[in-house]
């Protein structure tokens, strides 16, 4: 650490906060080490060869890497089928094409966690004017207000779905930008529970952003029909340089496969045009940067409550994904937060994060993510809007050491005020 110059205080409330977390720092390594090795079985299920690295051109016919990178991420994700594609831009273009992919005129989408993400509001049609929207095509969005301390209303989302019968039940497993609980494997199971009796047709789609190999417990093996996410988050390992997912039953991801390319195509067509190789490194070093994000996290509470924040999760609380929030009280404290975060990266360090306006973010958004990968949030960032409660949603860290000490630098700008 004399390298840097953390403040004595930071310091010593980091060896209480390790001494705090010292547990769930061990249960972390035991998810890390159990969803490792089903990954390497993944791998050998999926007969993975060096051949499969190379890239196609064209249409991308006959691809045999494409295809057993499919079958990797569907058996580490309990799954019958998966896409995985480095043309998903963003996890919201995957989850948008799942939408698209499964939603016909009139049929009804029924969000049970509340309102979604910022992101995909203006894909649904929520917000914004844009052209295209799932409202454009008569797709109707119905949603189940959460109880006022954030959690699940069960007994509404029961009510909710048997008289809609919508054609999909929309579970968000993330908090996004509000304070509410992330969802672990047995929430969603009961959301899945109540779904299938209330109305069995109904296709239960999981946004699993900041999810992927967080437990040991995938949720399709609960009830999720299909989800989806993003390469440059848990599941991409740190090293895919872009792309996204879907996964889940056959026939749903076929429909994904037909609105991304055509009908009739589907999956058989998309050329991989050399990133084969990356995101097979992404997929095999994903759960331990998974575990290494998540031990960040952790320790980040840990820290922070030692200091006097709320946080939440609190540091021994149960986890269903990367996300650290931590509640600062002013902009002032949640710009130095992030500036702290920015001066512990490896890439720009030397930048000063600023508040500015994000496409499909209705408040200024300010974060700060020294990033190999643009935009990556499995590599240590932290982003929020500027608006109350100005909370702190941090996330990532490719590893525990780096995360850690760009955690203590941002306690230091705090407590330091400069």
């Amino acid at each position: 650490m004399n390298f840097f110059d953390i403040d004595e205080r930071v310091l010593q409330a980091s060896e209480q906060a390790m001494a705090l977390c010292a547990g769930k720092l061990r249960e972390v390594e035991d998810i890390q080490e159990y969803n490792q090795i089903k990954m390497i079985k993944a791998f050998q299920q999926a007969g993975v060869r060096e051949s499969y690295f190379s890239g196609s051109t064209g249409y991308g016919y006959d691809d045999f890497g494409r295809d057993a990178l499919d079958r990797v991420y569907a058996f580490a994700f309990d799954a019958e089928d998966a896409l995985v594609r480095h043309n998903f831009v963003s996890g919201t273009h995957a989850l948008t094409v799942a939408l698209f992919g499964m939603l016909r005129p009139n049929d009804t989408m029924l969000s049970v966690t509340g309102m979604p993400y910022d992101t995909i509001r203006s894909a649904i049609g929520i917000e914004g004017s844009y052209p295209g929207s799932l409202r454009d095509f008569g797709i109707r969005f119905e949603m189940t207000q959460l109880l006022p301390d954030g959690t699940l209303d069960y007994a509404q989302i029961q009510q909710d779905i048997a008289e809609k019968k919508p054609k999909m039940v929309y579970i968000q497993r993330s908090r996004g930008y509000s304070t509410r609980p992330t969802l672990t494997w047995r929430e969603i199971k009961k959301i899945c529970d109540i779904s299938k009796k209330a109305s069995p047709h109904s296709i239960i789609m999981l946004d699993n952003c900041y999810g992927e190999f967080v437990e040991k417990v995938e949720p399709l093996s609960v009830g999720v029909d299909i989800m989806a996410g993003s390469l440059i988050k848990n599941a991409g390992g740190g090293i895919a340089p872009t792309g996204g997912y879907i996964a889940g039953k056959h026939e749903l991801v076929e429909m994904c496969a037909y609105r991304l390319t055509t009908p009739g195509t589907g999956k058989e067509i998309g050329a991989t045009l050399g990133n084969n190789r990356e995101l097979f490194m992404g997929a095999y070093h994903a759960p331990h940067v998974t575990g290494e994000a998540l031990k960040t996290a952790v320790f980040a509470s840990a820290l922070f409550e030692q200091l006097g924040f709320d946080t939440a999760p609190r540091c021994n609380d149960p986890r269903g994904d990367i996300i650290q929030l931590i509640m600062l009280g002013n902009e002032d404290k949640l710009c130095r937060f992030c500036e702290g975060i920015q001066s512990g990266s490896a890439v720009d360090s030397f930048v000063v994060p600023v508040p500015s306006d994000m496409p499909g973010y209705e408040s200024q958004v300010i974060m700060a993510a020294g990033a190999f990968t643009l935009g990556s949030s499995i590599e240590l960032s932290a982003d929020a809007p500027l608006r109350e409660p100005y909370a702190v949603w941090m996330q990532g860290g490719l590893n525990f050491h780096g995360g850690k000490l760009g955690v203590m630098l941002a306690a230091t700008k705090i407590l330091r005020g400069k």
